[in-house]
């Protein structure tokens, strides 16, 4: 038979009263005697119940407790021991954690002092350009009634002319200190005289140090080969025009864009971060060439030595304007104005001319080196240019023009004489963005440009007459990569033997940036 919990308990409970009661004993004194019995009787009082004790067991529990205590005694001093352990790793532990501190302050401090070196804050950057041209129309080829056509601005407009790099440049800059940068720029597309086989060449294009006279940059001195500050569309970067040349019109001016001398520029804090805004939204400014400019340089073209003593000078002004105060139709929109001025005299490079068949009576075989009435000294060269840009958002319009006067050909004479010179172009343009990403932009454009006057660029100075309009479009596809394709009706003056060409083409130019 089974128990149930509750009798199981009660058989537990009285087990364990037996197994008490049968080592105990009860004892009684007697309340006048004192005397200690066994057993109750009169006059006794219990005492309680006593049990024997075991001496062995008693003998044991004592050493029993003794070894507990030296146990206990053990184990506090061998945690004392442990925990001396532990504080004397973590002493250990914060000197190395000390250590690694100031070595990386060390490094910190070593870096930051590396940091103001000069070559560590140099940036590289650049751009290269593919171009392809495909004639449709005109004078392709030089015959014996028609002069090829050809154009300054592009070597590859040419008979037999295929794929061919206008640009490949590397551009190194950065600031020496707050008060001095360098800006040093090659180009490794260079053509040079000498037949088909003289391209891609290094020319050094760039190569000068800004001096300022305050950390904003408001005041500063450029010093050595820069672009000279006439036109707006010349100072340009060609990484950023959105048109594939440069207007001859006012590129005659300073061929190449570039020369040596010494240029002082203001550039008010307000002026600054106004082109810097517009360069952000994706705008075409023509870079920071001050507000006011004003230089002096040798004159006689890029790369080339002064051969005589007198020094060009140059005037620039340039002023952006916003226009939010014509009302909400204007807000955001930006129109730059501006005027310059070049002087100077320029001795003309001469060498033997064949003039095309018809102009001025020559047969086409004739040949003669033109004198200069200017001699060693040079003739003089003077222009004024204005400018205006009304920069596309999403509309812009873009306009120059110059006149003056300098050395020029005359064939007839067989001299070079002071003429005078004037010419310009109108473009216009729209900015759409987000077509096809999130990044990229499409810009058609139209321009008309025309030129009367001397292409002191080329030998002898020879004038030229040059009428065209290119419509094109300009897909900046991301920051890396652009692609413009264009239709070019011309009508120009072919600068090697004087003979008036034209045609029509259809031009391409591949940019990556980098």
């Amino acid at each position: 038979m089974k128990l149930s919990k509750l009798s199981f308990a009660v058989v537990t409970a009285l087990t364990a009263s037996v197994t008490t009661s049968a080592f105990a004993l009860d004892l009684y004194v007697d309340t006048k005697t004192k005397q200690i019995f066994a057993e109750p009787g009169k006059g006794r009082q219990k005492l309680g119940a006593f049990e024997k004790v075991d001496e062995a067991a008693h003998t044991t529990s004592h050493a029993s407790n003794f070894v507990h205590n030296e146990h206990a005694i053990q184990e506090t001093e061998s945690e004392k021991a442990e925990i001396n352990k532990i504080e004397h790793d973590l002493e250990l532990k914060g000197n190395e954690i000390k250590a690694l501190e100031e070595h990386i302050a060390a490094n910190k401090e070593s870096a930051a002092k590396n940091d103001e070196k000069w070559f560590n804050k140099i940036s590289l950057r650049g751009y290269t350009q593919l171009r392809f041209n495909q004639p449709l129309t005109g004078d392709r080829h030089a015959t014996a009634t028609d002069p090829e056509l050809r154009t300054p601005g592009d070597g590859g407009v040419k008979d037999n002319a295929g794929f061919g790099f206008r640009r490949v440049r590397l551009v190194f800059s950065g600031d020496v200190n707050d008060y001095v940068s360098l800006y040093l720029q090659p180009d490794f597309a260079a053509s040079v005289s000498g037949g088909s086989d003289a391209n891609n060449f290094v020319q050094l294009r760039d190569a000068y140090a800004d001096l300022a006279f305050d950390k904003k940059h408001e005041y500063r001195i450029r010093a050595g080969q820069s672009k000279v500050a006439f036109g707006w569309e010349n100072l340009q970067s060609s990484q950023n025009r959105l048109t594939l040349d440069r207007a001859d019109a006012l590129n005659s001016a300073v061929p190449s864009e570039r020369d040596l001398g010494l240029f002082g520029y203001w550039s008010p804090s307000d002026v600054q971060k106004l082109w810097k805004e517009l360069s952000k939204k994706g705008l075409k400014t023509s870079g920071d060439y001050g507000v006011l400019g004003l230089g002096v340089y040798n004159g006689q073209g890029l790369n080339r030595s002064e051969t005589n003593d007198d020094l060009y000078l140059v005037a620039h002004s340039t002023y952006p304007i916003e226009l939010n105060f014509l009302g909400s139709f204007f807000r955001g929109q930006v129109l730059e104005i501006g005027a310059d001025a070049i002087s100077g005299k320029f001795n003309t490079p001469t060498a033997a001319i064949t003039p095309f068949v018809g102009v001025d009576g020559f047969n086409g075989k004739t040949a003669f080196t033109p004198t200069s009435l200017g001699g060693k000294n040079g003739i003089r060269e003077e222009r004024v240019g204005v400018h205006a840009v009304l920069f596309p958002q999403p509309f812009g319009l873009q306009t120059e023009w110059n006149w003056g006067e300098g050395g020029t050909l005359d064939a007839a004479q067989k001299k070079i004489t002071s003429q005078g010179l004037s010419g310009g172009y109108v473009q216009a343009m729209y900015k759409i963005d987000k077509v096809l990403r999130s990044d990229d932009s499409i810009i058609p454009y139209a321009k008309w440009q025309t030129y009367d006057g001397a292409y002191k660029g080329a030998n002898n100075a020879p004038r030229v007459s040059v009428e065209e309009i290119e419509a094109g479009v300009e897909w900046q596809m991301m920051k890396a990569l652009e692609l413009t394709v264009a239709y070019s009706t011309m009508d120009r003056t072919n600068v090697t033997n004087l003979g008036q060409a034209s045609g029509d083409m259809i031009r391409t130019q591949l940019q990556w940036n980098y």
